[in-house]
């Protein structure tokens, strides 16, 4: 399935956005993820189902000061 995974065009094989992020490499990571501009929390991505051409965005969490 096609999708959009932080601005680039991705083919992956996962149907949830749990599955997505373990594809992608961020299953373990502490990240924020919306899908069509829309939060998804940690506790909803293995039951959140995409579809094709759906909009992923993953931001990890950066420091500062």
């Amino acid at each position: 399935m096609k999708i959009i995974v932080n601005g680039e065009k991705v083919e992956v094989k996962a149907s949830t956005l749990a599955d997505v992020l373990d594809e992608l490499g961020h299953g373990g990571a502490k990240v924020a993820t919306a899908v069509n501009e829309e939060f998804v929390p940690a506790t909803l991505r293995a039951t959140h189902d995409l579809d094709a051409g759906d909009r992923v965005e993953i931001v990890a969490p950066r420091q500062g000061g």
